[in-house]
């Protein structure tokens, strides 16, 4: 079958080891079946993965991707939750410590077909496109736990979502708005500001700009560049949510203004399947849809890795097969 898949492993010149070709059909052990998919989306994980971040060479060639959607062996259309939980375990997926996702432990869904636990296909509603859908599982899915899980966002709420443009913080804004918050975004290029605004954002500033005034939630992506803003943007008590840090992760402690300000700084990975569940829900009774700043066919993923890799896109990249 076609795959996107890592060869190698390079941490300053990812793409060197990026591969498209055929790769082994995947095989449903017991309690897994073969989804063959229609989508599957980008997400910065996969550019990790090419450094070897949480992809060890001993895995290699790994088939990437978290997301897909796609039709079952039944003929329904399904979307693929990436998270993969060990089998005795009844808990929040992500705190499992044997947890693993697709692309990392298991083959990924940049491919014709990949295998996954029969737990982790979920029904794809009408409503919703296999190139939308598609974009759910690994970004949206973030920053919904983000959002309402772990930086339990209500209706009236300000937040602050730094690096506007990315898939994380253009699916934010878009939920955020949609459940009532008071959202404020940074991004460094006026067209990045612009689209947020465009998605419900009340106010666009760029990188460490003095904010009209402190925020209740910060929803941090980015890292070393904005974390110093980030802390120094909260009301007295507020939350700052952090999931990833692409531009580095050492960012200066700011401890007195965290203790003084009691301030609560909460990690947040992923999401669980009760969580795909309600997000898709959302998505469906609020009419929210993905932002989708591209759509390639797989054989053409490589323009795809090299947008995100320079940061040319706005939202989702998807490929279709």
């Amino acid at each position: 079958m076609l795959a996107v898949f890592a060869s190698a492993i390079d941490g300053d010149d990812p793409l060197s080891g990026l591969e498209i070709g055929q790769r082994p059909d995947p095989e449903a052990r017991d309690g897994w079946t073969v989804v063959s998919v229609k989508a599957a989306s980008l997400n910065h994980h996969d550019l990790w993965s090419l450094r070897g971040v949480g992809l060890a060479e001993d895995k290699l060639p790994m088939i990437l991707g978290c997301d897909a959607a796609g039709v079952d062996a039944d003929g329904n259309e399904v979307i693929v939750h990436a998270v993969i939980s060990s089998p005795d375990w009844r808990a929040d997926e992500t705190l499992d410590p044997k947890r693993s996702l697709l692309s990392e432990g298991y083959q990924g869904a940049m491919a014709e077909k990949v295998a996954v636990p029969v737990r982790n296909v979920l029904p794809k509603p009408p409503e919703l496109s296999l190139e939308e859908a598609a974009c759910l599982p690994t970004a949206w899915l973030t920053a919904y736990r983000m959002l309402f899980t772990r930086g339990r966002v209500t209706p009236g709420s300000t937040v602050l979502i730094q690096g506007a443009g990315g898939g994380v913080a253009t699916a934010a804004t878009a939920l955020a708005c949609a459940a009532g918050a008071r959202v404020w975004v940074t991004a460094r290029s006026e067209e990045k500001r612009t689209q947020a605004l465009s998605l419900g954002a009340a106010g666009a500033f760029e990188p460490k700009a003095r904010l009209p005034e402190r925020v209740d939630v910060v929803i941090e992506t980015v890292g070393e560049a904005t974390w110093g803003h980030s802390v120094r943007s909260l009301k007295p008590g507020g939350t700052l949510v952090v999931s990833g840090a692409t531009t580095g992760a050492n960012p200066p402690a700011e401890l007195l203004r965290v203790f003084f300000q009691q301030l609560s700084v909460v990690g947040s990975t992923m999401g669980t399947r009760d969580e795909l569940e309600r997000l898709i829900r959302f998505c469906v009774e609020k009419g929210v849809r993905p932002l989708i700043d591209r759509t390639l066919p797989l054989a053409e993923a490589r323009e795809g890795f090299d947008a995100m890799l320079n940061g040319s896109f706005v939202g989702k990249i998807v490929f279709t097969v």
